[in-house]
C-alpha cells in the first residue's frame, strides 16, 4: 500500500499542492514551521479522519480561508481516489467519486501509523488515550470493530441521559444496561485477544530499541473484573448518585510496566519515549501481519530524540516498510542521521508550504 498522489487546497500553510509519490522512503527536509508536519497530518487525516495533533477541523484551514480540501490516490489491492472537504457549512467525504455513507466502507482504504512527539501521552496521559490506541488498531485491523464500538457508546450515552434524570425509568435503564452488557462483552473479547499479541510485539520492539534494558510488560486492565451484568447491577446506587455509568469497557486501560514498576510513575522521560515508540512499532507490525502489507509510516521528529543505539533498533522497521511497495514519510531538519539508512531516499525540500523534490540518492556510508 502507498499514497501515489496528494492534493491539498488551503490546508494549514499549503495554498495548493499536487504531488506524486512513488513507493519507498521519502525524506521531508526543511527548517521548523515550514509545513513538514502539516503534510504528514494531511496523510493521517485521510487515513483516520482525524488529526494526530488532537485539533478540530477549523484549525486545519489555511489562515484567512473558509475551507480546506484534502485528496489523494491510494494504491493497494486496487487504486482508490479519496476526496475530503470541510467548511463550517459543509463536510464532504468521497471514495472513488461516491459519497461515503458508512465509515466501515472507508476506513482501511489508507492505513497509516504515525510516530510523533504526542505519542508520549500514550505513556504519560489518561487512560482514554490508551483506549483510543486500542480502538484505532482494532478498527484498522477488523472492519466489524468500529460499528460494535459505536453501538456500545450509543448505549452508554443513552444510559447516562437516563441517569441524569431525577427519577429514571427503571425499565428503560434495565434495557440499556442489557444492551451495554451484550456489546461490552464483545468489545472486551476483542481487546483481550489483541493485547497479548500486542504486548509480545511491543516487548520485542522495546528489546531491539533498548537492548539489555528493563523488561516491558503490557497488560489489559478491564474495568469489569468478572461478570459485567452483576457488577453493573451492584453499581446502580452509586451510578444514580453520580448520574453516570461507572462500569464498562469505556473505562478500560492498558497497564504499562518496566521491571514491574509503573512506567508513568517511575520511568525516565527517555524510557517513556522508548516505550511509546515500541507501542507504535507493535501497531505497525500487527497491521502488517493482519493485512499482509505494511501500513504507510509517518515519522515526525522522533528519531532525532533517540541516541545511536536506540535508532539502530528502530531502523529495521523503517527499512522493511521502505522496501518494495511499502512507504515511509519522515521529517527532518538536518540530513545527518537519516544517512544511517542503507536504502534509496526520495528527498523533498519543504519551505513555506511549498514541496519540491531535491533528488533521489543513496546516503553515504
Amino acid at each position: 500500500m502507498h499514497l501515489a498522489h496528494l492534493r491539498l487546497r488551503d490546508f494549514r500553510n499549503y495554498d495548493r499542492l499536487d504531488t506524486d509519490f512513488p513507493p519507498g522512503f521519502h525524506l521531508l527536509l526543511g527548517r521548523n514551521a515550514q509545513g513538514k508536519t502539516n503534510l504528514l497530518e494531511a496523510v493521517y487525516l485521510m487515513s483516520t479522519l482525524r488529526s494526530f495533533r488532537g485539533v478540530g477541523s477549523a484549525q486545519l484551514v489555511r489562515q484567512g480561508k473558509a475551507s480546506y480540501f484534502v485528496g489523494g490516490r491510494v494504491v493497494g489491492v486496487g487504486t482508490h481516489d479519496i476526496r475530503m472537504a470541510w467548511s463550517r457549512t459543509e463536510r464532504r467525504l468521497q471514495l472513488d467519486q461516491q459519497p461515503v455513507k458508512r465509515l466501515t466502507d472507508y476506513l482501511g482504504t489508507l492505513r497509516t501509523v504515525v510516530f510523533c512527539t504526542e505519542d508520549l501521552q500514550l505513556v504519560k496521559g489518561a487512560g482514554r488515550i490508551r483506549r483510543r490506541f486500542m480502538d484505532l488498531l482494532l478498527s484498522q485491523a477488523q472492519p466489524s470493530y468500529l460499528p460494535l464500538l459505536q453501538r456500545y457508546m450509543r448505549a452508554v450515552r443513552s444510559r447516562n441521559a437516563l441517569l441524569k434524570q431525577s427519577r429514571p425509568d427503571t425499565g428503560s435503564l434495565d434495557g440499556f444496561s442489557a444492551e451495554m452488557v451484550k456489546l461490552g462483552n464483545d468489545l472486551m473479547h476483542h481487546r483481550r485477544t489483541l493485547v497479548p499479541r500486542l504486548a509480545d510485539m511491543a516487548g520485542r520492539a522495546f528489546d531491539r530499541i533498548a537492548p539489555d534494558a528493563e523488561e516491558l510488560r503490557i497488560e489489559y486492565q478491564p474495568r469489569v473484573k468478572a461478570d459485567f451484568a452483576e457488577e453493573l447491577d451492584k453499581a446502580r446506587t452509586r451510578e444514580l448518585a453520580q448520574r453516570t455509568t461507572l462500569i464498562g469497557p469505556h473505562r478500560d486501560d492498558l497497564k504499562l510496566q518496566l521491571n514491574e514498576r509503573s512506567t508513568a510513575d517511575y520511568a525516565s522521560e527517555g524510557q517513556k519515549r522508548t516505550v511509546a515508540i515500541a507501542l507504535k512499532m507493535a501497531q505497525a507490525e500487527y497491521l502488517t501481519e493482519t493485512h499482509g502489507a505494511p501500513p504507510v509510516l509517518l515519522i515526525d521528529d522522533v528519531m532525532g530524540e533517540l541516541d545511536a543505539s536506540r535508532r539502530a533498533g528502530f531502523l529495521p522497521l523503517l527499512q522493511r516498510s521502505g522496501d518494495g511497495r511499502g512507504q515511509v514519510f519522515m521529517t527532518c531538519t538536518e540530513e545527518n542521521w537519516p544517512r544511517e539508512l542503507g536504502e534509496k531516499l526520495n528527498s523533498w525540500q519543504v519551505e513555506a508550504g511549498q514541496l519540491n523534490p531535491s533528488g533521489s540518492h543513496d546516503p553515504p556510508s
